[in-house]
């Protein structure tokens, strides 16, 4: 692994892990990647969520995965990772496709950020940040059709 270092690969490998999760609806797999005190910015509400507290848990995300009729759609690009030696973040764009049961497709790409920890040997996440930008043109609409 020229240039990697072992943590990089593993947040890499957490990250490909998470993504093939989703795209199985695989609850505890999503589960397993995130720590037991998480804070989360997701792309729906409410405006911050904690494990523990408010967080969308399993059946929240299991309700999300079940809003696809069928396949779920889920790759990343441009991952950037910092490391030290317990805590990381990594950032990039995540692209969310697939068919809703109301008929619709969804195809959108959103940022995420996500903040690590190492515990034990094993990195978790412990911080999601996912967004959108908006226009600002007084509109206050989402810019869904945006692409890398």
């Amino acid at each position: 692994m020229t240039g990697i270092s072992e943590d990089e690969e593993q947040i890499r490998q957490l990250k490909q892990a998470m993504t093939l999760a989703l795209r199985r609806k695989d609850v505890e797999g999503v589960m397993a990647c995130f720590a037991p005190q998480t804070v989360m910015y997701l792309l729906d509400p409410p405006l911050r969520l904690r494990t523990g507290v408010n967080a969308p848990g399993e059946s929240g995300i299991r309700a999300w995965f079940d809003s696809f009729d069928g396949p779920l759609g889920y790759e990343y690009i441009e991952l950037e990772i910092t490391c030290a030696e317990a805590v990381a973040f990594c950032h990039g764009l995540d692209r969310i496709s697939g068919k809703r049961n109301d008929g619709s497709q969804t195809d959108v790409w959103v940022r995420e950020t996500l903040g690590l920890r190492k515990t034990a040997g094993r990195w978790l996440i412990t911080h999601q940040h996912q967004s959108v930008p908006l226009y600002m043109d007084g509109s206050e609409r989402a810019a869904l059709d945006l692409e890398p």
